[in-house]
């Protein structure tokens, strides 16, 4: 085994909260090198709020994965928040999408620059990331890899230290700060040799190793974007609008309009902090969830949204379910007889 370096050097480690960053960090801090967490807030992840707010996640841990594995290493994280930044990413990747609206490999290189420009701000020496060549099919390739390191203007600074022995020595690998004997060769989709080095480092708990932690790389999520996009006739969105993709069904029966229906008390609870912001429906004859009306709706619109409404509350067999609309700040009642299944269309469904 080669000596290290002497010399200490210091690594910004990318943290997503999964298996592989929490290993890549400990294989680098084990070599006595001082590391530092950095973890982005873009408002796709998956974490948090989303088990805070539906009832049958109640049970889950609430935490932020990010910062419980930066407990468990014993190291600083850092999160910084770049939802801004990252909308060009998402509206204008350059290498385009993956299966959904994942701009996978623009997103990598996007990290990585900004932790370069983070490096370089507090005197840290490299860059560690968890990943795995042939883990992922847009972005962790033997190709994307160069380019990642090229476009983020990492070059050999960025260490990949689960699969260093499959890739050049970095330069903190020839600087001798990394002993490269120590790191690993890991290659493919299969988490067995992550799994089995948490293991032999005694790590018992961390995040679901096979799960992503971005609802850009889920379908229904994806399609739900897509159409907001295309309801609109741009490209563009704010925190807000993201956030509520998370949540509820959403139903667009007409072009020009949809409805976020709750589906249960924790997901009305958290919808009602967005009443003075949307027209509403709130069943008042039934128990039944709140409705949010995005867009410009007519009274037939509004009639039509309280049957489909209807349809999702304990009235849905009842001859008629009144409601409270609330429409451009005023008040009414409506009773409405609620929609037969036959008349409702799949394709409302986003």
């Amino acid at each position: 085994m080669s000596e290290p370096n002497q010399i200490q050097a210091r690594a910004v480690a990318l943290i997503s909260g999964g298996l592989d960053s929490m290993l890549a960090a400990r294989v680098i801090s084990d070599q006595g090198i001082h590391v530092e967490g950095l973890n982005f807030f873009t408002g796709f992840c998956v974490e948090g709020h989303t088990h805070a707010i539906r009832n049958r996640d109640r049970k889950r841990a609430k935490r932020n994965n990010a910062l419980w594995v930066a407990e468990q290493l014993g190291i600083k994280l850092h999160i910084i928040d770049v939802i801004e930044e990252y909308k060009e990413v998402v509206i204008n990747p350059k290498h385009g999408y993956g299966a959904n609206m994942n701009p996978c490999l623009d997103c990598k290189s996007f990290m990585v620059r900004k932790a370069r420009e983070w490096m370089t701000a507090h005197d840290f020496d490299f860059i560690i990331t968890g990943e795995v060549v042939g883990q992922r099919p847009m972005s962790q390739r033997r190709s994307t890899f160069p380019v990642v390191q090229r476009e983020s203007g990492a070059g050999d600074l960025l260490l990949r230290p689960l699969c260093a022995k499959r890739q050049p020595p970095t330069l903190p690998e020839r600087q001798g700060w990394v002993d490269r004997e120590a790191l690993f060769d890991f290659n493919g989709r299969s988490r067995r040799p992550q799994i089995a080095l948490a293991a032999t480092l005694g790590i018992e708990e961390y995040a679901q190793p096979a799960g992503g932690c971005c609802f850009l790389t889920d379908s229904a999520y994806s399609r739900k974007l897509r159409d907001l996009w295309q309801s609109r006739g741009d490209k563009h969105y704010e925190l807000d609008d993201i956030m509520l993709l998370k949540v509820g069904r959403h139903i667009r029966p007409r072009p020009h309009f949809k409805l976020i229906i709750a589906r249960d008390s924790g997901e009305t609870h958290y919808l009602q902090g967005y009443r003075r912001r949307f027209n509403h429906l709130t069943m008042t004859s039934h128990s039944g969830p709140l409705t949010l009306l995005e867009g410009e709706v007519t009274a037939a619109d509004i009639e039509l949204a309280a049957r489909i409404a209807a349809r999702f509350g304990q009235g849905r067999d009842a001859e008629r379910v009144v409601f409270d609309a609330v429409v451009d700040g005023l008040t009414s009642g409506l009773s409405v007889q609620p929609l037969a299944p036959e008349n409702v269309q799949p394709e409302w469904y986003l």
